[in-house]
């Protein structure tokens, strides 16, 4: 099968899957005795990568594979399209989900103890069901606390190829101003979190595909030069609506007060 061909069939493939496709599944989009190499289909890749370059679109490598997407400048125009505006997370779930990114695997213990107060069920529950975190094992000491990581859907939803690339600390605007004692947590200088309760750090063993969270072997990894969710963060911290837990406050006082 010649080259230029395949370029075709795996472009067709990335624009109509709708969803990042990995060099595994490419590959099964070819019978095996018409299979080329795994070098000739990076090839392709990269030669469909460089034709994007000055479109309005780009190609993509994230935790689950390559995907076409928008090119980050053009969202405020593209945006337009849908008129629901982003949802909006609380102060307390992006610290819940920064310490996980970066410190992970934490138990629910390990995160109350950096941030000094109980983390709401709700937040890990929103965690879980937008697929971010995930349990991937239990501490063996009384109670079993499960112990929580990211996904790869987090790195696609955040377009990192692996954790590797996350922004460091010092890239992510007035972290350090905003919380001291956490940016110093996530940092590691202050060294990892344990719970009073948590203290042997004995994991469980898991199954090996359930904390893959790199992409599977795909040549040498390129790193990002600056992640654009860096900025994200910032402002959603700045802007954030009152966290779980102020809110079950107010309703524990508005039935107080209808009694």
């Amino acid at each position: 099968m010649n080259a230029d061909l395949i370029k075709k069939i795996v472009e067709g493939a990335l624009l109509a899957a709708g969803k990042p496709l990995d060099l595994a599944r490419i590959e099964n989009l070819f019978e095996e005795d018409e299979r080329p190499p795994r070098d000739q289909l990076r090839a392709a890749l990269e030669e469909i990568e460089a034709d994007c370059r000055g479109r309005g679109f780009e190609l993509q490598q994230t935790g689950s594979g390559y995907r076409f997407q928008v090119r980050q400048d053009l969202s405020e125009w593209v945006n337009r399209l849908w008129s629901e505006k982003p949802k909006r997370y609380s102060r307390a779930m992006l610290e819940t989900l920064a310490l996980i990114a970066y410190r992970q695997p934490l138990t629910r213990g390990d995160i109350e103890q950096v941030r000094g107060v109980a983390v709401s069920s709700d937040i890990i529950k929103t965690l879980q069901e937008r697929d971010w975190v995930r349990v991937v094992g239990y501490r063996d000491v009384p109670g079993k606390p499960a112990l929580y990581a990211t996904t790869k859907i987090f790195l696609d939803y955040f377009n990192i190829k692996s954790l590797e690339q996350l922004p460091a600390l010092s890239e992510i605007k007035d972290f350090a101003e905003l919380d001291p004692e956490l940016e110093l947590a996530l940092s590691g200088t202050g060294g990892a979190p344990v719970a009073a309760n948590d203290a042997i750090d004995v994991v469980e063993p898991v199954a090996p595909d359930e904390f893959s969270l790199d992409q599977e072997t795909d040549g040498e990894s390129d790193m990002v030069s600056q992640l654009e969710t860096a900025e994200l963060h910032s402002e959603e911290l700045d802007r954030d609506e009152l966290d779980s837990e102020e809110l079950d406050a107010d309703d524990r006082i508005s039935g107080t007060s209808n009694e």
